[in-house]
């Protein structure tokens, strides 16, 4: 992530609030796990079809709205892992991102 991306999101209230309805949903359907290490957030997920699809596409969304972000997703094993990370001024959105797929603290 380039050092000078700007920390704002462009998402209006109500496209917020459809993004985090999708967000929780695809969390409350096929997160396992989640953990945080240096700032960085590691939700693991099961590994089908449509999960990849829905992961997919929270990530190419969040590239859009909110470019400073930090997301990838990978396999490990028989399971996705969705990485989430920002500049320090950047921080909080990727907690309340990360947060936002439920499952607990991280």
């Amino acid at each position: 992530m380039p050092e000078d991306t700007p920390v704002v999101c462009s998402l209006g209230a109500a496209d917020l609030r459809r993004r985090l309805a999708a967000i929780a949903a695809v969390g409350a359907e096929s997160l396992i796990d989640r953990s945080t290490e240096g700032g960085r957030h590691r939700l693991r997920f099961h590994a089908d079809t449509g999960t990849r699809r829905r992961l997919q596409d929270i990530v190419a969304a969040e590239a859009e709205c909110c470019a400073f972000l930090d997301l990838s997703l990978s396999e490990e094993g028989a399971d996705l892992v969705l990485s989430i990370a920002a500049p320090a001024d950047g921080q909080a959105v990727a907690d309340e991102l990360a947060r936002a797929f439920g499952g607990g603290a991280s």
